[in-house]
């Protein structure tokens, strides 16, 4: 029986023991990223090194990296899904050499010392080839040498990873999977299947490729890298033959702590064993939000709005299970109790995300009481309706529109099993094959806006961006200028065309404040200043007067930008050369973005 603390432990152990150095793990709620909501696995901060930035740790590294994807929210409550993971990462940059790495794999999923895999348990894929490239039959050979047996070609659909939006650097991969030992589904079987006889445990990407532009032609990458990915939680429910990941660890803990407390038991069915899953999964992604260093809190835009779905969406299916949602912040503290020793501002933040919960859950309340009064006004008008049609005689049905049902969901966080229950109650059915498509529509509108491309960092790779980057930098130091080394970075979004920048400021800018921060950049652009970057200790950059927010996130050696006398910062680029290159200076708006805090929008024209 394998817990995630000693996959954990043996990952630290082997890769150091391999001459690979650990970096620190990055916060949840990526820096300048205005393309994901959340970091989504280890390699979305490495973006940057990935594309030929020099690593402070060097050329082979690996992390810890917690993680949170959002666009399979809807199969949470089944047995593999989760929004939140750990995902373990390793990475060789400036350097291609699969015999090397498949080697290391094998030996990490099948040596004694390690995972003690049988290698007759294990199948792997590899990419088929197509037009951008040749079959990996160097990859296939390595794994053939280790002596895997099933090795499966797949093509590109299956064995071939990219950046969202196809931009970027990319390349075949290698695939290695648990056999479970159910029989084959068909003669064809293979990986490539859903019918659950192979499970995914590891991923090795080969970035060899790089696309420039959409519908552009994969290129040779000049310096490539590999990247390895394997997610913890799932790799443990392998390990231990496990029904699901909520039957080890932390997750069972707490599995456990809501069924001592429901009325209605974990496995009476599958709708509770469901809404357990979710309020597990859910409440576990909220405290990693709301613990995290860049003070995220419930809202309707952004990381907000998926926090505060979370701890509604958990509210509703305590509702279903009898469990009282006071519970929330007991099950907070299970999870801040194991997560704190790995991520110090969880457990700095374990009373500040007790009282967000808290006060998350009693808003749902209260929508859930206006939704109630809604819902009645939505009776009240299919009543008239009904009477108005039967003085022409027009037939009518007992049936709530699904686009009435979802505006209840959508607008006021009413359930659809609440609205159905409630109709039925009043003689009414409800549409859902119409809910359901107007669910799809928002789903779909969610999907796009927190999916995209991730450059770690910024919107892409482009000069522009890099350009915008550099003038935020001098952005700050004009702030700070002003009003004081109490100014720090808040939240930063930068795209080809312009940067948005928050910091805190208890007071509404004035025009006049305005002008001498503009002035103060297009100063600092006037004059041409370098833009030099050094590696050095992370002691040395704070004697040396460096700035940097969120310093726990930074490991012994850091990465410090400078612009000649204007500004100093711990930062992992990219950026201009000088800044001449900025051109010109312009701030288009000044805003409220919460409570003491003040966002900036400005272009380079």
């Amino acid at each position: 029986m394998k817990t995630d603390r000693e996959l954990k432990d043996l990952w630290i152990k082997f890769f150091t023991k391999h001459g690979f150095k650990r970096i620190p793990g990055y916060s949840i709620i990526p820096e300048n990223d205005p393309t994901v909501l959340f970091t989504t696995a280890g390699m979305h901060p490495l973006v940057p090194y990935l594309l030929g930035e020099p690593h402070p740790y060097g050329d082979k590294i690996f992390d810890v990296q917690r993680c949170i994807r959002t666009n399979d929210i809807d199969e949470v409550g089944d047995s593999s899904h989760l929004t939140l993971f750990e995902m373990l990462g390793n990475w060789t940059l400036g350097k291609c050499d699969k015999k090397e790495m498949i080697k290391l794999s094998f030996e990490f999923l099948t040596s004694p010392e390690y995972l003690n895999i049988p290698k007759e348990r294990l199948a792997v894929t590899v990419f088929d080839g197509n037009e951008t490239a040749p079959k990996d039959e160097e990859a296939f050979n390595a794994w053939k040498e280790c002596g895997i047996d099933k090795v499966f070609y797949l093509p590109k659909e299956n064995n071939w990873w990219a950046l969202g939006g196809g931009v970027g650097p990319c390349g075949p991969d290698t695939e290695m999977f648990y056999d479970t030992g159910k029989p084959k589904c068909s003669e064809n079987c293979s990986p490539a299947c859903d019918c659950g006889k192979y499970l995914e445990i590891w991923n090795d990407v080969f970035m060899q490729y790089y696309v420039k532009e959409p519908g552009a032609k994969a290129e040779k990458l000049a310096r490539p890298n590999i990247d390895t990915g394997m997610g913890l939680e799932r790799t443990v429910c392998v390990l231990n033959g496990a029904e699901s990941v909520y039957d080890s660890g932390c997750l069972k803990n707490v599995i456990d702590f809501i069924g001592s407390k429901a009325n209605v038991k974990y496995k009476d069915s599958a709708q509770s064993i469901r809404s357990y899953r979710i309020i597990t999964d859910h409440l576990r992604s909220s405290v990693f939000i709301l613990g995290d260093a860049r003070g995220v809190t419930p809202s309707n835009v952004g990381q907000g709005y998926i926090l505060r779905r979370f701890i509604r969406r958990a509210s509703n299916c305590a509702r279903n299970i009898g469990l009282d949602p006071k519970y929330f912040t007991e099950i907070s503290d299970i999870f801040v109790d194991e997560y704190g020793k790995d991520y110090s501002d969880i457990a700095e933040h374990r009373e500040f995300i007790k009282e967000e919960l808290i006060k998350e859950v009693e808003k749902f309340s209260k929508a859930l009481d206006e939704g109630h009064k809604e819902f009645e006004k939505v009776i009240a008008g299919n009543e008239k309706h009904k009477e108005f049609a039967a003085k022409t005689g027009e037939k009518v049905e007992n049936k709530l529109s699904g686009k009435a049902v979802f505006r209840l969901y959508d607008t006021f966080g009413f359930p659809f099993e609440l609205t159905k229950e409630l109709a039925e109650e009043r003689g009414y059915t409800v549409d859902r094959a119409e809910f359901e498509e107007k669910f799809k529509e928002h789903q779909e509108k969610s999907r796009v806006a927190s999916a995209g491309t991730f450059k770690g960092g910024l919107a892409d790779g482009s000069k522009q961006s890099a350009r915008l980057h550099t003038a935020t930098h001098l952005l700050l130091a004009g702030l700070q200028h002003m009003f004081g080394k109490q100014i720090v970075q808040k939240g930063s979004n930068i795209t080809p065309e312009r940067l948005r920048f928050d910091f805190n400021l208890d007071h509404k800018m004035t025009l006049e404040e305005l002008k001498q921060v503009e002035d103060f950049v297009n100063d600092a652009i006037a004059r041409n200043l370098p833009v030099t970057s050094e590696i050095v200790t992370l002691e040395k950059a704070k004697a040396e007067g460096a700035h940097g927010t969120f310093t726990n996130k930074y490991g012994d050696e850091v990465k410090v930008y400078t612009i000649g006398d204007v500004s100093k910062e711990i930062c992992g680029g990219p950026h201009a050369e000088n800044t001449g290159e900025l051109h010109h200076f312009k701030i288009v708006k000044e805003e409220s973005s919460s409570s003491g805090i003040r966002r900036i929008k400005a272009i380079l024209d």
